[in-house]
């Protein structure tokens, strides 16, 4: 049985596509396909279902896949253990990473600063919905993620709070709540709303929030840009529960500028935290990886005033080309 074969094997297990899963291993796909018949004659069984789309795992495939990942991770850490005796940091770190991580935290720069200090590694940055890195990182097939957590899909996981920021509402100015000092989510129940999809950690909260207090509420519009969502509500299609933090979209227009409300009787937060497999060795690189982000959380940390809390950030103000002023902020 060789490693590569194993390799070609999750690559395909994972991506469900001989297309994707042969470029991701840089080869054509016909040889990906000779690989996996090599080593389904190596082990005696189909491992996948043949003319499916997406490509799907038989029962051999599916006690294969955890077997394999041990295998390779292996083979990985008796490289790294002959490597380490020279220094070298070498192997693969596969992160996730929620699509707005960037205003929050200064993640591009961890990656930056790992990838020049270690350019034997070769990084992979996924950027999906939270639930399905969740269970990504709980399989093996994320080294870690940085990520809301959704308690239903929790298990398995060690997780680490990193930083948290209230949501608001966010409406067009000439909506009738625009004026107002707070809201709350009764108020709320009978509007007009512009979600994210439903696999995402903000959505699973604020469907969570309403379902505690018996409240019904209506989805017009659903998209899975921020960007887009915040257009739309700057356009008058609905409003929105969004994370504070987030950079709103800039307009030529002032009076085309977002307002936000905060929430009055519950604490809603989006937050985000650092996750990795419980009870499972990470690989070197992984374990460099997280040792940066918790280094680069307390350097931050010492840096930060009290009036720089995370509960009290403000939205960024648009890019000066376009014209307009900052977001409103109802005071």
């Amino acid at each position: 049985m060789e490693l590569r074969h194993l390799r070609h094997f999750l690559a395909l297990a994972e991506e469900r596509s001989f297309t994707r899963a042969a470029a991701r291993e840089l080869i054509v796909q016909s040889g990906l396909s000779s690989s996996v018949r090599a080593l389904e004659k190596d082990v005696g069984a189909l491992l996948f279902v043949r003319g499916t789309r997406p490509v799907r795992l038989t029962p051999a495939g599916e006690a294969l896949v955890p077997a394999a990942r041990q295998a390779l991770d292996a083979a990985e850490a008796a490289r790294q253990a002959v490597r380490d005796v020279n220094g070298v940091l070498t192997g693969r770190l596969r992160i996730g990473a929620m699509h707005t991580i960037g205003h929050t935290l200064p993640f591009s720069s961890w990656v930056a600063q790992f990838a020049l200090a270690h350019p034997g590694v070769d990084v992979t940055v996924r950027q999906l919905p939270a639930v399905r890195m969740l269970e990504m990182v709980a399989d093996g097939e994320l080294d870690c993620a940085l990520v809301p957590v959704v308690p239903e899909h929790s298990t398995g996981l060690d997780v680490v709070r990193l930083v948290a920021e209230p949501i608001v509402m966010a409406c067009a100015p000439g909506h009738p709540l625009a004026a107002e000092r707070e809201v709350t989510l009764d108020r709320l129940a009978g509007e007009r709303f512009v979600d994210t999809p439903a696999d995402w950690a903000i959505r699973v909260q604020v469907d969570q929030a309403f379902q505690d207090a018996g409240l019904v509420r209506r989805t017009v519009c659903e998209v899975d840009e921020w960007p887009l969502v915040l257009d739309l509500v700057a356009a008058g299609v609905g409003i929105a529960l969004v994370p504070e933090g987030l950079d709103f979209p800039a307009s030529p227009r002032p009076a085309a500028a977002l307002r936000l409300v905060p929430l009055a009787g519950i604490p809603l937060l989006r937050r985000v935290d650092l996750v990795s497999p419980k009870g499972h060795a990470a690989g070197p690189a992984a374990r460099r990886f997280l040792e940066q982000v918790r280094d680069g959380l307390r350097t931050q940390d010492a840096a930060r005033t009290p009036s720089a809390a995370v509960s009290d950030r403000r939205p960024a103000a648009p890019s000066p080309r376009s014209g307009a002023r900052p977001t409103d902020r109802v005071p």
